[in-house]
């Protein structure tokens, strides 16, 4: 007989408003780097190291799996945990679709009114103008993806093995992120991926690798990474993480400035490349971590600024990552088209980046605002066939049952 905890369910979760900050920077830049040629995405972070977005997007939602879902199962309510996490991958296998749909709409209405056919190349959608009757199905399928659509299938994946991860997580933790890694080696090996559409194709995001950044993100939000935090943050390892954030720096910018390559000797060279984003190379991996260590070094949960009115833009994108990432994609193509129909100057690059963040702000804050207001429902009751009345015996009134 299971043993259900109650107070799993009730127990209060405190937000921790890091997490939102940095989804919504992870937004910030997803949109950025999207404009090809934009001056202003030499902001974001794949330019000063190995990882990127990415990174941010799978960790956080690993870590929210672990910490919001590991003591309810923790507590006996593995099925209540399935059916939310299960819920949510739905909202997104939706939300995928209809981006989809309207993604595909709005690059071919783009091609169409500027007769250029350039587009649908760079996008990946010209196959599906030729043949909609069957990328429809390959795209229901997951198999089939336009340019910029990549990352949502992952995460569909990901949530969707969610409540299996964490309960294996919670009866062994340390096991389970085991299997997580021979999982990563194995397919990294053998080759293992995802088929998608055109046949030969795969996944871009490799889920067989990718899940050991949200296996080991669940397994850091159940708690484990409390039992060695004094490793973690001890100098050594901080020095260490320093030095690799140091280095990864140095090696990217041997791609902006071709000059410092011939600085780096050729075993290094061989042996660092190719940095593969598909399978998750461990520099990327471990370039996160580092970057994750002496980041939660210096900001904690209780950091003033997270409550103040500087950052409260990109938490507000953070906290609404699914929406404002789906409008992130639209304004990136629109910033895309604007530039590549009219002009590329350096001002109109700056306009067109800043006004997407303003209106993604907007977006935000509008959904924020529309949480305050009370939904309203009408409570449907389910009322017993009252008994047959015995002759001499008082009538009484049939008990409604909530539902």
């Amino acid at each position: 007989m299971i043993t259900r905890d109650q107070s799993a369910l009730l127990a209060p979760v405190e937000r921790d408003l890091r997490l939102d900050l940095f989804r919504g920077i992870g937004l910030w830049m997803i949109f950025l780097d999207h404009i090809p040629h934009d001056v202003v995405a030499w902001l974001t972070l794949r330019n000063y190291g190995f990882s990127d977005a990415a990174e941010f997007f799978v960790f956080i939602s690993g870590y929210l799996v672990g910490w919001i879902y590991g003591p309810i199962i923790a507590g006996g309510w593995f099925l209540a945990a399935l059916k939310r996490l299960w819920r949510r991958a739905a909202e997104m296998y939706v939300a995928h679709i209809m981006l989809f749909l309207l993604f595909t709409a709005q690059i071919a209405r783009t091609a169409r009114r500027f007769d250029n056919p350039m587009y649908e190349h760079e996008f990946n959608v010209f196959n599906f103008l030729s043949h909609p009757d069957e990328l429809i199905g390959q795209a229901i399928l997951l198999k089939y993806k336009p340019v910029n659509l990549d990352v949502l299938p992952l995460y569909i994946t990901l949530v969707f093995a969610a409540p299996f991860i964490v309960w294996c997580l919670v009866r062994r933790p340390n096991l389970t992120l085991a299997a997580s890694v021979v999982l990563y080696v194995l397919s990294r090996w053998f080759d293992w991926n995802v088929a998608s559409y055109p046949p030969g194709s795969h996944w871009y995001f490799n889920p067989f690798c990718w899940q050991l950044m949200f296996v080991f993100a669940a397994w850091c939000g159940i708690g484990q990474i409390g039992k060695i935090a004094t490793w973690v943050w001890s100098k050594a390892a901080m020095t260490l993480a320093a030095a690799w954030l140091v280095f990864a720096l140095l090696i990217v910018m041997t791609w902006h400035v071709p000059a410092l390559e011939a600085l780096i000797p050729k075993w290094m060279i061989k042996a660092i490349y190719p940095i593969d984003k598909t399978d998750l190379d461990m520099l990327r991996f471990t370039h996160f971590l580092a970057l994750a260590i002496w980041v939660t070094h210096f900001i904690s949960r209780k950091w003033r600024l997270l409550h103040g009115p500087w950052l409260r833009p990109v938490i507000l994108c953070g906290q609404h990552s699914l929406p404002i990432f789906c409008l992130g994609v639209f304004l990136s193509f629109s910033a895309h088209w604007i530039l590549t129909q009219y002009t590329k100057g350096v001002w109109e690059q700056l306009a067109v980046s800043a006004a997407g963040i303003v209106i993604m702000i907007g977006a935000a804050w509008l959904l924020g605002r529309t949480e305050r207001v009370p939904n309203l429902f009408v409570k449907v009751t389910e009322v017993e066939d009252p008994e047959p009345e015995v002759e001499g015996a008082p009538a009484t009134a049939a008990t409604p049952a909530s539902r």
